[in-house]
């Protein structure tokens, strides 16, 4: 728990929340007595700015989850109730790996799904300890199983293995080629795979995304359109893997972000549609079939970077810029919409929200 205080009195959210939190770490101590399991903590905002700074804390309070010493991506965002919360805790420690007692359980896996299989001999193993952090980490991104023995013994021609099944029937497998004790080198492949370059933004991780605090290129599509979504991740991938990091890659569904698609002047009947908000402003690609014209993609982030967008919806199409079509960016509007994606961000009818232009740590 991230609070703050304001010359020594804690802000009215953290307030609210302090009791309901020591009794929510009353209850969970007692169901789970080892203190190595869960540890509940508090840290004062005002005292300790470094923390805070280090974690992005951007409103008060913020609860977040740790394992095994890195901090979760997903903060809770459930109900403010001992209750929720110490359901929460009890979910949390559910064992994420699936145990396979046939391999014919294998070819029934839902393949929309992100799965990942390890193999093993035995489950009280270094290799397998190592494959469980990682699950515990990425338990919202992928479905974990695991084998053991001779159910697996199939799969270990070559020792124990981890393998990773895409979405999809007919996409192949991809098989983890480095140590199983390695933690670090074991996490960041499997976070490659269950966390996708371009993801679906919805109303319900919303709040999250914007929370990283960096802009959006987004693919507006219907969602039955898998061609285009497909297409977009192509070029996103050969054009910006470069700039991930800088900007987040999603795809949103047309109908159930109309709103949106109003800000900029579309509609559902228009997708699919790209677009960039970057908290500030909404700008278009141009033509979604100019996707595929080798760097114009990567042009249109670029020139989110430098400015560029911003100056020409102001002013119209830079003197110097002989880019072909670039005149269509500056006959969208005179001002660029505002961003309708930062009223995702969190309400502050419910935190203390940290401004950036003020400093109140």
């Amino acid at each position: 728990l991230c609070k703050k205080a304001n010359k020594g009195i804690l802000c009215r959210f953290s307030q609210m929340l302090h009791p309901i939190f020591e009794e929510a770490s009353n209850i969970v101590r007692e169901e789970f007595p080892d203190t190595k399991q869960v540890v509940f903590a508090r840290v004062d905002c005002d005292q300790h700015s470094d923390i805070a700074q280090r974690y992005r804390i951007t409103k008060y309070p913020t609860l977040k989850l740790f394992r095994n010493g890195m901090m979760m991506k997903r903060e809770y965002r459930g109900q403010r109730s001992v209750a929720a919360i110490a359901d929460f805790i009890r979910q949390q420690q559910v064992d994420p790996v699936k145990e396979i007692h046939s391999l014919e359980e294998v070819n029934t896996l839902d393949r929309s799904k992100r799965n990942i299989i390890g193999y093993f001999e035995k489950k009280d193993s270094d290799n397998y300890h190592t494959y469980e952090k990682v699950a515990n980490i990425l338990r919202d991104d992928c479905t974990f199983l695991a084998a053991f023995g001779d159910v697996s013994q199939s799969e270990r021609f070559s020792g124990d293995n981890i393998i990773y099944k895409p979405v999809g029937e007919s996409v192949p497998d991809m098989v983890y080629l480095g140590s199983l004790t390695n933690l670090d080198l074991t996490y960041t492949w499997a976070q490659d795979k269950c966390v996708p370059l371009v993801r679906e933004i919805t109303f319900e991780n919303g709040e999250e995304l914007t929370e990283e605090g960096i802009p959006f290129l987004i693919l507006f599509h219907i969602k039955e359109d898998t061609e285009s979504l497909e297409k977009f991740q192509h070029e996103v991938a050969r054009q910006l893997i470069s700039e991930k990091g800088s900007i987040n890659f999603l795809h949103a569904d047309c109908d159930k972000f109309r709103h949106p698609l109003l800000h900029i002047q579309k509609t559902p009947a228009d997708c699919p549609v790209i677009a960039i908000d970057s908290f500030r402003h909404m700008y278009v690609f141009p033509d979604f079939k100019d996707l595929a014209v080798p760097g114009k993609l990567r042009q249109f982030v670029l020139d989110l970077h430098s400015g560029k967008l911003h100056r020409e919806f102001h002013h119209g199409p830079d003197p110097t810029d002989s880019t072909p079509g670039q005149e269509l960016v500056g006959e969208v509007a005179s001002n660029p919409p505002e961003s309708s994606f930062q009223k995702l961000a969190p309400s502050e009818t419910r935190y203390t929200i940290l401004r950036r232009d003020r400093d109140e740590l």
